[in-house]
This record gives C-alpha cells, structure tokens and sequence, in this order.
C-alpha cells in the first residue's frame, strides 16, 4: 500500500474495523496476527516466489496484504457462522469505518468510453483506479484504495474533474480493468485498420454504392480478441443469449440475463460486418451470403466445460442481425430435483416418464424450460441397458448418451419421416423436439403404441389445452386414448435476490383483487427483492420452474370426443387434484421464493 495508507491498512486497524462490525472477536483477531506470519509465508509459496532473498524478498512480502491473510484463512462470520468473511465483506465494513461510500460494481451499467478513455490501463493498474461515471461534475472513481491521494491528484489534472473516490474490492478493480481496457483496445485498433470510411453495404436506407468498403478480415487479431470477449463476458454474466445489432451509426450489443436484455456495449457501426464474419467464421457459415437467414453453431470451452452456441443470422434494415443462443449443459442438464418441482409434483412426473410406453408431452411458450425439462428428463432415464433417440430441430446440446437426429427439411428429414424410420433404430425411448404437424403426431402415436416411451412438447398455454391440440391436428380420439399418458404444462419465474429479500404484508383481499386466490383471512408474509448489485437492483437472481401436472386418467379418457367440452375436463382434472400454473405459484409466493408480480406475470392467461 502507498505510505499515507500505512495506518489505514495496518493489520489491527482492519481487526479493528471487523470487530467493530462484529464479524470477528477479540479471540479471533488475536489468533489472525498471531498467525499472520505463517499465513504470509504461505501465500508466498503460493506466487511461486518462496525461494527470494534479500531485498525482493521483503518487496514480495510488502505486496501481500493483511486483506490477503484474513481472506486466505476463510473464517466465519460472527453474526452469521454459516458464511465466511468475503473480499466484498471486507472493504465494505472499512469502507463504512472510514465513512467512504462502498459500491459492488455492475459492469453492465459502466460506460466502455468513460472507463477507457479518462486514464491508461497503465496507471489504472499500478494505482487501482477505475472510472465509473460524471455525478454532480465529480468524476466516480473506485478504488481499493480512497487515500492515494496523489493518484486522484493526477486523474483530477487529466479529466479536468475533481474526484470523488468510492471503495471498491481489489480483484473487481482488476478484473474490470482488465476486460474493459482489453476490449476497448481490440476495438479501438481494428478501427484504426480502417483506411478510409467505409459504405454500409448491408444498410437498407443506402441506396447507390460507388465505391466498396474497406472491409476488415476476420481473421485480423483485434477482431478475434474483441469477439472473445464478448463470449467471456456473457459466460461470466450468465446470459442465456447474446443480440448483435445494427443500427444507423451504431452496432448494439446487447446480452439476455435472467430473462431480461440488458444492453452491454455500443460499438462503432464499422466493425460491425468485421464482428459478423468473425462469428460467421467460428458456426461455418457463409460469409459471402448477407441477403438470406443462416443457422450455424459454435462449440466452445467454458471453464472446464464445452459450450454449444447456437448462432442465427438474419438481415434487418441496418445490416445483419445475429443472435446467439448460449446452450450450457450446466442448465440443460440438471438434476430433475433441482429444477422447481413440488415433492408431490415430482413424484406424478417421474411416474409418467418411467413407464414403459406412451406419449408424455411438455407444454408452454418459449422459453419457458421445456428443453431443460426433456433433456434433464432423458439424463435421468439414460443407462447402459437403454437406448434414447431424439429428433431435434436443430439439435439443442451434443450429449454422447443419446443418439441424436437433426431435422433436414431440405432432404425431407422431417419429424414424420424419421419417426418412421427410427422404429428399425430399437428404441426404447423417444424424444421429438416438437409435435407440429399431422404427420408427426401420427408417428409419435404409432411409436407409443408399438411399446415406446416418445417425449415431446407442444405449444399450448395449458396442460388441457394439449389434448385439443392433438385431436385439432386430426389424431382420433381413440388413439389418443390409448397413446397418451400425461401432460407437463411449464413456465419459468424469476426467483427472490436473496442478498436483497425483504419481508412485507398483503391482505387475502388484495391479493384477490389481483386474481391470486389465497385461502384463508391473511395477512400473509410475503417477500421481495429490494434490489442490489448482486441482481443489478431487479430484486431477482435465477429462475424456477412452476408446473402443472396432468396424468391423463380414465375418467378424462371417457370424456374426451371430437365435441369434448374443454371447460369440464379441466373441471374433471380439478376434481382429480390438478394443481393449475397459477395455483403453484402462488404456492412458490407464499414460501418465499418468487413475488406476486412474477406469478401474475407468467399465468396472466390463467385469470
């Protein structure tokens, strides 16, 4: 640390500060300088540094922090033994003992060219500095370190600003640092490669081109790295899926997080064909080809882990529009369990899908998790002694236990047709991506009739609905008798921050008002997200899964005909213990884990 740091960064100030904070006792912090010693030699190992003498020596030993013992050392909290004293936990209580405001940075809502372009990554590094906005003519400024006064001093004189220092953790400044100086680079050099500027050939509103652009390779460094990036900073994020977007002056580059786009970076509309070839480049996709819509795929390492991507390129009026879906086997491959089910719920399900044949369909719109549901479904079931065939449009995630199918409509690899076909294939178990036409229905019918478990989904806002839907498509109401074994209907809610979650009060009332049915007087506690860094202030962190759960019985076999009447067999499945999508969110309301808001959000079809 800089010498006017010394006192506030001596190992019994920052003791001192989390004593205060009652997140350590006196014992504690007695036995933390007592080992202090020991600790440091240790971390020292650790940098492969334990050899050095003399002068380096003392130099390797005064860049290890008394932040760097306690953290090393992992204790538990005071006030809450089931968690461990963190780096964030750390500046935050001496941010509040030196009365300086603390900020856990959210980089979605940093500015690219505030950052980057009010010091060098040089002096950014050495001093641990990191602009973050212009508030009330002060320049924001995070630091590990408030009292470097001498740094501030220097950014003042650059930015012409005074600075107002917040405190932030040592390895956020740095890894930000890293990841914004580092792709701003890479954009700012493969835009220097531009000799002259170009002409948006893919621009809509361009309506003659006398001279051709300059376009740059994709294969050119800067563009290589800055696409990296990209794909590094959505794995990080957790972001579902990534938008590419052009626009008159700008390519916007927004990223999907939670079920929310969140818009990550503007880049300069130049780089935006580079960026496309790039991508284009990676799924093996034609480069040459603007004009037409093109689906490819990308295979890629995350962590320890290989990542499909699923790319689509589309024209717009600015250029081409990419879309990169991110399909982690971490979330499509899930332990059944973990995926929302209510215990009773789980049990009807795992009944359905561990019988011997019929047809078992998952419904809801888009994005609702019915491939997590299938494809968690098949790991589950998966075994040596079984074989499991799916036909996929496209293929969703390579996975070596199952033999997989791409739909080819070009070739007349159809749903229909392969169905057909892969009854010679000895199946036991069967999943097609979608039951969309006649034809596909008639074979996963025919399928489950031959002695075959055939999963599938359907587009139907309900679990009854879907029984209309295949007599709609023309199966007979007979062989829906005899094929059909149950019904998954879905959707995802967003769960409760819980860094964030607050209690509150609702009366029956109020929330009957709403359409949310409650039985009893109330009032009942509820609870919400009143927002933070860790949720980007949404108040919500991850999604679950709300279902409803329709074992097609005897009793809903009998009243269904071609003039069945949809209202009395879902008064039938009622009468038999169905759970509707609405109910079991409000079930997932009351015990803490999503809002109102969300439950009305989701089921608004179910009033």
């Amino acid at each position: 640390m800089y010498p006017v740091s010394t006192k506030y960064f001596s190992s019994k100030s920052i003791c001192q500060a989390l004593i205060s904070a009652r997140l350590i006792s006196a014992d504690q912090a007695r036995d933390i300088l007592r080992r202090e010693k020991q600790i440091r030699e240790r971390l020292l190992g650790k940098t492969g540094l334990k050899g050095m003498t003399g002068v380096d020596r003392k130099k390797a030993l005064a860049g290890i922090s008394f932040i760097d013992v306690v953290l090393q050392l992992k204790i538990n909290r005071m006030d809450q033994p089931e968690k461990i004293i963190d780096e964030d936990l750390v500046y935050k209580t001496l941010a509040g003992s030196w009365n300086i405001p603390y900020k856990k940075i959210d980089p979605l809502k940093l500015e690219l060219n505030l950052v980057t372009g009010t010091i060098s990554k040089s002096f950014a590094l050495r001093h641990l500095l990191l602009p973050l906005k212009i508030e009330a003519g002060k320049l924001v400024v995070a630091t590990p370190d408030p009292f470097n006064y001498e740094a501030m001093s220097d950014v003042e004189q650059v930015a012409k600003l005074k600075v107002k220092p917040i405190v932030s953790s040592k390895s956020d400044i740095r890894k930000l640092i890293n990841e914004f100086f580092g792709f701003q680079y890479s954009i700012s050099a493969a835009e220097d490669l531009f000799a002259k500027k170009g002409v948006e050939l893919g621009n809509l509103e361009q309506f003659v081109s006398l001279t051709s652009m300059d376009e740059l390779p994709s294969t050119d460094q800067h563009i290589v790295n800055a696409v990296n990036h990209l794909f590094s900073y959505a794995f990080d994020q957790k972001a579902s899926d990534i938008h590419i977007e052009p626009k008159r002056e700008i390519c916007l580059v927004r990223m999907r997080i939670d079920g929310a786009l969140h818009t990550v970076y503007k880049l300069p509309k130049k780089l935006h064909n580079a960026v496309v070839s790039r991508i284009k480049t990676l799924s093996a996709l034609d480069m040459a080809e603007k004009r037409r819509p093109q689906d490819g795929r990308i295979k890629m390492a995350k962590d320890e882990t290989e990542v499909e991507i699923r790319v689509s390129t589309i024209p717009v009026a600015f250029g081409e529009k990419v879309v990169m879906r991110i399909m982690d086997p971490d979330i499509l491959f899930q332990d059944l369990e973990m995926l929302g089910f209510f215990e009773d719920d789980f049990e009807k399900y795992k009944k359905l899908i561990t019988m011997p044949f019929g047809i078992v369909l998952v419904t809801g719109p888009t994005g609702s998790g019915k491939s997590t549901t299938l494809y968690s479904s098949l790991r589950m079931l998966s075994s040596p002694e079984v074989n499991i065939t799916t036909i996929e449009d496209p293929i969703e995630m390579i996975h070596e236990e199952f033999n997989q199918i791409g739909v080819q409509p070009a070739v007349n690899v159809t749903f229909g047709s392969v169905l057909r076909n892969i009854l010679r294939q000895d199946p036991d178990i069967i999943m097609v991506g979608e039951i969309r036409d006649l034809e596909t229905a008639q074979a996963a019918v025919q399928a489950a009739l031959t002695g075959h478990l055939v999963l599938s989904t359907l587009h139907t806002n309900d679990s009854v609905s879907s029984i209309f839907r295949l007599l709609d498509l023309g199966i007979p109401p007979y062989l829906v008798h005899s094929s059909l074994t149950g019904i998954v209907a879905q959707r995802l809610v967003r769960k409760i921050c819980p860094h964030c979650i607050q209690a509150f009060e609702m009366k029956s009332s109020e929330l009957a008002e709403l359409g949310l049915f409650v039985p009893g007087d109330g009032p009942f506690q509820l609870k919400h997200g009143k927002g933070c860094i860790k949720c980007r202030n949404t108040g919500y962190r991850g999604r679950t899964g709300i279902y409803e759960i329709l074992p097609y019985t005897d009793a809903m076999k009998r009243m269904t005909s071609n003039d069945a009447d949809l209202g009395e067999l879902r008064q039938k499945a009622a009468e038999e213990g169905l759970v509707v999508l609405r109910e079991s969110g409000i079930k997932k309301m009351l015990q803490g884990q999503t809002t109102y808001q969300e439950i009305l959000r989701v089921t608004w079809d179910q009033v």
